[in-house]
């Protein structure tokens, strides 16, 4: 029997893997960064052990620094998690070979599968070995992890040569292998999983499928289960399939086999040989605990008799710490509070008033609503993310909102192609006009009064704000009666509830500060404006500034100042929460100043360099006349 469990991984799938730990009265032990001192899976743990730096390479991706750990901590067994070392083989025998149990499939399973090349050959399929104009679209794909990372579609030969590149660099970082490879692009298709869980003793469940169609960067945003109309004859070929794929390699544990499906018809994907991201749907869907039976099977107990009925549908959306409306880019800063109401399950891996650092995967939560029917868990979680209260810095709330209330979704439409097709629209602003007026009364509430001797009415008091990157304005004014403002009354105002009355129709704002002068009404952020704008620093034209914090991993060859460039050409490359965001040239010019220097960490807004612009010499009239 396992006594004491390391978790080889971090943030939310820490918490997760220690939940059903404590359930069962195993003892935990976490391993941290020190970006992770204080973050809550190293608080949550019964025993926690420091992994001395702050990036993946330095600690999470250091299996001599894992497995010494679990020794250190007196663990008899060891979680991988999902990403960083969780299907390395290597590590797995690092793991088994210092006498430890390992909660994983066998090295030679993880092996076979790990490397996507690997597992498609076993699956009798091979990659692209050149690549001519005829086979584009493809896709270049990192061996190695998953996640979306290392990915990169090519639509034009030109780019091929640049998207392995990138691809390398991306995956290097996140896997510590930089293997990639070549495979054609399936339009349109959807994407379509099966979670397996096999024992020791031959048995293989096939656990259903799962629709995680909803992408972005090739990285799963919105998860259900069962994938929707599928129909009684392709799932049974999907497991079919999945549970060839298992039994070819004698696998152990829990893993999901991916297809992307097309025209009724499935192509085999990869096989994961770890826990994955969107488990909770399907421990919704069949009323069991994955890591448990993952626990139970690595103890050597038999799989009984047949796999449990579904009941149901579940979904699951991805709460991200990024804007999708600025090419998805990762926020930093403080998560002041996290909530969703009751009914739905929240799987996070940070507290209220935790930092959201750079150096991970930006993803703040999971949130999984389990309905009867496909329509209901859909309507429960649209429902629960509206009113869930999420204070810090931009998420893709919003976003995930308008995806699940889509006519393409709620249809059971969608594909891979989702957000090409729809991203402008669903990130279109919609800002609630009343908020900045809410904000400005509960500010005023008890700044000032008037006595009776005052006839004259008040001059109006205005409040500026930042609300969706644009300015608005509030006024209100000091009555006898209490704060009044044009078009609405005020029925309640104080400094954290305001309830206006519009057009007969009453409607309640709760305001909460922060330091800085960010303020949420419900779930609005807005920025308070200084009354008298203090002049802002100025920026050469051509100026780049990096769009988020992160660290500069590449400069382009033979980048210098006073070097030509054109329009849209490559310059550098952020690092931020294990992607890599290339920053490129606006315009056709010169490029003045370069202070961008590998390795360097910079801040959101950080001069990365300038480039001048081209001015074409204007043309005289024909005519010759000036």
């Amino acid at each position: 029997m396992i006594a004491s469990l390391l978790v080889a991984n971090r943030g939310e799938i820490a918490c997760r893997v220690f939940r059903t730990c404590r359930e069962a009265g195993v003892r935990t032990v976490a391993v941290y960064s020190d970006a992770d001192e204080n973050a809550l899976h190293t608080r949550e743990a019964d025993t926690a052990v420091r992994l001395p730096g702050a990036t993946p390479a330095e600690t999470y991706l250091r299996a001599d620094l894992v497995v010494r750990a679990a020794l250190e901590a007196g663990a008899d067994a060891v979680h991988p998690g999902y990403g960083f070392l969780s299907e390395n083989a290597d590590f797995a025998r690092a793991v088994t070979g210092a006498g430890l149990v390992w909660v994983g499939p066998p090295p030679e399973a993880i092996e076979a599968m790990a490397s996507k090349t690997r597992a498609k050959k076993l699956m009798g399929l091979e990659p692209l070995e050149h690549v001519g104009a005829e086979d584009l679209p493809v896709l270049v794909k990192a061996a190695a992890g998953g996640g979306g990372r290392g990915m990169r579609i090519v639509r034009e030969l030109t780019d091929l040569e640049p998207a392995l590149e990138a691809a390398r660099a991306e995956a290097l970082s996140a896997f510590g292998d930089g293997e990639v490879f070549v495979e054609p692009y399936v339009e349109g298709g959807r994407h379509v999983e099966v979670q397996i869980l096999a024992d020791a003793h031959g048995t293989v469940w096939p656990l259903g499928t799962r629709d995680c169609s909803l992408q972005r960067r090739h990285q799963k945003v919105i998860e259900e289960a069962p994938a929707p109309g599928l129909g009684d004859e392709l799932t049974d070929r999907l497991y079919e399939l999945s549970v060839r794929a298992a039994r070819a390699v004698d696998y152990v544990g829990a893993g999901t086999v991916e297809f992307l499906v097309a025209d009724g018809t499935p192509h085999f994907l990869e096989m994961n040989t770890r826990l994955q991201v969107e488990h909770p749907v399907t421990e919704a869907v069949f009323g069991i605990d994955l890591v448990a039976l993952q626990l139970r099977v690595a103890e050597g107990e038999r799989l009984e008799g047949e796999p449990p009925s579904a009941r149901g549908h579940a979904v699951e959306a991805r709460l991200y710490a990024e804007d999708p409306a600025g090419g998805w880019a990762p926020q930093t800063g403080t998560l002041h509070r996290i909530a969703v109401p009751d009914g739905v399950r929240l799987d996070t891996g940070f507290a209220d008033g935790d930092p959201i650092g750079i150096h991970y995967d930006p993803m703040l939560a999971k949130v999984v609503a389990h309905g009867a029917t496909r329509a209901e868990a859909v309507r429960k979680l649209a429902g629960a993310l509206e009113r869930a209260t999420v204070h810090g810095p931009v998420t893709n709330r919003d976003l995930l909102v308008r995806s699940l209330r889509h006519e393409e979704f709620a249809g059971a439409r969608m594909d891979t192609g989702f957000y090409d097709r729809h991203l402008a629209a669903l990130t279109e602003p919609a800002p609630d006009p009343y908020a900045p007026l809410a904000a400005a009364l509960a500010d005023a509430h008890g700044r000032s009064r008037f006595g009776g001797w005052r006839n004259l009415a008040s001059a109006p008091q205005t409040r500026r704000y930042r609300m969706h990157g644009t300015e608005h304005e509030a006024a209100y004014r000091h009555t006898r009666e209490g704060l009044a403002a044009d078009g609405v009354r005020v029925v309640h105002a104080d400094a954290g509830r305001v309830v206006l009355e519009v057009a007969g129709v009453r409607r309640t704002f709760e305001v909460t500060r922060y330091d800085g002068g960010r303020l949420f009404v419900n779930a609005t952020a807005l920025t308070e404006l200084p009354r008298f704008p203090e002049p802002g620093a100025d920026r050469a034209p051509g100026s780049l500034l990096a769009p988020m914090p992160g660290t500069v991993v590449r400069v382009a060859e033979g980048l210098a100042e006073g070097v030509a460039v054109r329009a849209g050409q490559p310059l550098l490359w952020l690092e931020a929460m294990k992607m890599e965001h290339r920053i490129s040239a606006p315009a056709a010019g010169t490029l003045t100043a370069l202070h961008a220097v590998v390795g360097q960490q910079v801040e959101v807004g950080a001069l990365l360099a300038v480039v001048r612009e081209e001015t074409a010499p204007r043309e005289a009239p024909a005519d010759g006349a000036g």
